[in-house]
């Protein structure tokens, strides 16, 4: 299972917000080319970057921001926020994104995210975030009457890298990932699954990989690897050490 470091970035910085809600940020870096660094050099495989300011107003705004991770990182990058378009899409991967996160659209438009995910396989992960088991689009401010697992289920079959899930009422808060409905997500589906939100401590990974063999293929984690809660270095190990 690999370990995932995320980079949000809002207004340039590097953040972390609560639940998803802007207003409840905190700032952890004016430098996240510097932070994605960081986690290069801690031994990260693949960094998490999101434009949140991207996700909100529905197109790329931190563009300079990513520009610059991408020519000081070597490990490969994966983006969100903001991707609502083919031309966005080639835009990223034209750069050097390893791979794009695209979740709004796989709700609203799944036919534009299936024909992305055939003309660049294994390069798009889908990514749905769920409120109490129904997902939620638009920078998690609206939740849909479509449940997760149904939603996953539509993207058998069409080179989908991964889906990346996230409780949004975990995320920020540091109370443990949703093991059960991430295994449950991840057993109805055979894309690979990514978990994310809640991971507070090194148990939080040791919990994940108890349900690695059920497809789940990685962890996200951000606000416990900055706050100091989790040791990336000693989550790493673990991981490794867990075959």
């Amino acid at each position: 299972m690999i370990i995932i470091p995320a980079v949000d970035i809002k207004n340039g910085k590097c953040v972390r917000l609560l639940q998803g809600q802007k207003e409840l940020e905190t700032v952890f870096s004016d430098d996240p080319s510097a932070m994605a660094h960081r986690w290069e050099n801690h031994g990260a495989e693949l960094i998490h970057v999101v434009d949140l300011d991207g996700a909100f107003e529905k197109s790329p705004v931190n563009l300079l921001a990513i520009k610059k991770i991408l020519s000081v990182v070597k490990v490969d990058i994966q983006v969100g926020g903001g991707i609502r378009n083919e031309e966005t899409a080639k835009m990223y991967f034209d750069l050097g994104v390893k791979r794009i996160v695209i979740g709004t659209e796989a709700h609203r438009n799944p036919k534009f995210v299936k024909d992305i995910c055939r003309q660049y396989p294994n390069s798009v992960v889908i990514g749905i975030d769920a409120k109490k088991g129904y997902a939620a689009i638009e920078g998690w401010t609206e939740t849909t009457k479509m449940k997760a697992v149904d939603l996953a289920k539509t993207y058998e079959d069409c080179g989908a890298a991964a889906i990346n899930f996230t409780d949004i009422y975990r995320d920020g808060m540091q109370t443990g990932p949703n093991i059960e409905e991430t295994r449950r997500l991840a057993e109805s589906v055979s894309i690979p699954v990514v978990a994310s939100g809640g991971v507070s401590t090194i148990e939080d990974i040791k919990n994940l990989l108890s349900i690695e063999k059920y497809g789940v293929a990685g962890v996200i984690t951000g606000k416990a690897i900055y706050s100091g809660t989790l040791d990336f270095k000693e989550a790493l190990r673990v991981s490794k050490q867990y075959y």
